[in-house]
């Protein structure tokens, strides 16, 4: 199958993402395809979750933390501020205690702890996360293409639905628990019955973006994972690794996209012998990508004379990728 078909066979599959170690051209792929999509109609946004993103350097248009930047008719690209989204998480903090408390001010020793929190490693996984939450469910697009973190950090990423969605549960069935003891202790005391418990209200309004979220990277019918791989066997080695783990959070694997392919009319030319030999190895490792994914490798794309930047690249590569078959909507 080849990688246009993968999206031409299945007219469902609107949320894409490419993943992969960092440096493979995920991000670059990640621009063609969305550029294609919206060449051929359909509205498109591509985002990074990467704090290291490069989008705007693809684009060459400064789009860091400015939420959707059109970059051409239907093609919208956004790179997530962690720092501003946390910067908010610490703005509802403050609002919500002055509320519940009647408070004027925040207490020193409270406003202390929250900058604490926000400073754990955690904190910027958790506001992209709640970014990419806003941003899936919000439903505007066509197509949502994922330029995701290099594969550590996606993992991380992937497993948050599931590990906030266990302790989420945890805490609302113990709050539950409360109230019905709150609401009997009030019957027998022949008292007005508790007001509504906003906490309570608070984590199933939490769990239900989270149920958003972490159902569409697991729907199969909706969303299309790629890895992109390249012809080095610590590479090949990572990847198969990864696509274990990913299999294990049921992320739906569509296929393997070989970047970085030497072209293959060097062969026989008077060309360096550091050249020769690394078409030789080159064979060797997209030998062994072939028999290690089989079936699911359903693309290569040839190693470019610069980078990808600026449209026309970007054109040039989506050229590579899909060839110049219709797109749908």
């Amino acid at each position: 199958m080849a990688l246009k078909e993968a999206f031409e066979q299945n007219k469902d599959r609107r949320y894409i993402m490419f993943g992969g170690k960092g440096g493979l051209g995920k991000t670059t792929f990640s621009a063609a395809t969305a550029f294609w999509l919206a060449q051929h109609g359909n509205k498109v946004l591509v985002f990074s979750v990467d704090p290291q993103a490069s989008l705007s350097d693809i684009f060459q248009k400064d789009i860091f933390g400015k939420g959707p930047v059109k970059i051409i008719d239907n093609l919208y690209a956004q790179e997530i501020d962690a720092d501003s989204h946390i910067r908010q998480y610490q703005d509802q903090i403050r609002k919500k205690i002055l509320d519940m408390y009647g408070m004027e001010q925040v207490p020193d020793e409270i406003e202390q702890y929250i900058q604490a929190a926000s400073a754990e490693p955690a904190m910027e996984e958790s506001a992209i996360f709640d970014a990419v939450v806003d941003i899936v469910v919000g439903g505007e697009y066509d197509y949502y293409i994922y330029d995701l973190v290099p594969l550590g950090h996606a993992l991380y990423y992937l497993s948050m639905a599931k590990v906030y969605d266990e302790w989420i549960n945890r805490i609302t069935k113990l709050r539950e628990e409360m109230k019905e003891h709150e609401e009997m202790v009030a019957r027998i005391k022949r008292q007005k019955t508790t007001e509504e418990d906003h906490i309570l209200t608070e984590l199933q309004y939490i769990k239900n973006r989270i149920n958003q979220s972490s159902g569409i990277l697991t729907d199969k019918k909706k969303t299309a994972f790629f890895f992109v791989v390249v012809p080095e066997e610590m590479i090949i080695l990572d990847t198969e690794k990864a696509a274990q783990l990913f299999a294990k959070f049921d992320v739906p694997i569509v296929g393997y996209v070989v970047n970085r392919v030497l072209p293959s009319d060097l062969v026989g030319k008077d060309i360096p012998p550091y050249l020769q030999n690394r078409l030789k190895m080159q064979d060797h490792y997209l030998e062994e990508i072939d028999q290690t994914f089989g079936k699911q490798v359903i693309a290569r794309v040839p190693e470019l004379e610069r980078d990808v930047t600026g449209l026309g690249m970007i054109e040039k590569l989506a050229g590579l990728m899909y060839g110049n078959g219709n797109g749908r909507r």
